[in-house]
């Protein structure tokens, strides 16, 4: 298959030793790892480089991506490798909102480790409680009820609003299902009130990984399936991106999206093969 774009010289991912991979749709989907995603990883640690992996998803803490990373791609990891917007959350609400009551919408295993980390966190709203804010999250659980709960809150107090991510849909074996930003889009529609997403495409998320690696923007290469959360999530941090066409992002809307990459591949085995020198690159500009 040849590349989305004219070949163009790529030695400047020869220099690229921080990678901040997105996950579904990028490195893997489901259960299953792409071809080249284990040979790029074992590439990064070859050269000194360092991998981390600034995923969307809130629905897993970092404990249970490096047991997913065990358990179905045989790979070794570290909790301090997985920058999740659950985890972006967790540490804005911990600088914001220590001693105030949260709302949040999200599953039971999120609700609890916000509460295992000392936070005060409702699902449902009484007539009097203070809500310092209300947090919404990609929500495996979601039902008509905590919508309703949600809508109350946010219609008749005015707590800030803040959600995880504006990730529209989550890839999944047979193609998609509906992420936080739609169930964020139904809220909106309802109260008229907007999020402050957290994750993706925060550049807090780039920050971290900078300040916590030691590289250099120069080095770093934020690598997604997205436009809109992972290529502007680099975008807003300051550093190269590269766009992968096996998840949401379509080679088609390259030419007007707001968000153009600096590379962009087929998939991450061709990314794989240019950063070892066995391949070739595209750009957008």
């Amino acid at each position: 298959m040849n590349n989305p774009k004219p070949h163009i010289p790529f030695s400047s991912l020869k220099h690229k030793k921080l990678f901040l991979f997105d996950i579904d749709g990028t490195l893997a989907v489901g259960d299953t790892l792409y071809e080249g995603s284990a040979d790029l990883l074992s590439h990064i640690a070859q050269i000194g480089g360092k991998a981390y992996y600034i995923t969307n998803n809130s629905t897993k803490s970092g404990a249970d991506y490096v047991e997913k990373f065990r358990s179905a791609f045989h790979l070794e990891t570290s909790e301090d490798q997985f920058i999740t917007s659950g985890y972006m959350a967790l540490r804005f609400l911990l600088a914001h909102y220590r001693e105030q009551k949260i709302f949040v919408l999200g599953t039971s295993s999120f609700v609890a480790e916000l509460r295992r980390n000392g936070l005060d966190v409702t699902q449902t709203v009484q007539e009097g409680n203070a809500i310092g804010c209300v947090l919404v999250a990609y929500d495996s659980e979601l039902t008509y009820g905590k919508l309703i709960q949600a809508s109350r809150v946010l219609l008749t107090t005015d707590a800030p609003f803040y959600a995880t991510n504006p990730d529209l849909r989550c890839p999944i074996d047979f193609g998609f299902i509906p992420d936080c930003g739609a169930i964020c889009s139904m809220l909106t529609q309802t109260t008229d009130r907007q999020p402050t997403y957290l994750g993706k495409p925060n550049k807090e998320v780039v920050e971290l990984c900078l300040s916590r690696s030691g590289f250099s923007r120069e080095e770093t290469l934020v690598v997604g399936d997205r436009w809109y959360t992972d290529i502007a999530c680099g975008i807003n941090g300051g550093v190269d991106t590269c766009v992968v066409y096996t998840g949401e992002a379509r080679p088609e809307e390259a030419a007007d999206t707001p968000y153009p990459a600096t590379y962009a591949f087929w998939n991450i085995k061709e990314l794989s093969d240019a950063c070892r020198g066995q391949g070739t690159s595209s750009s957008h500009g």
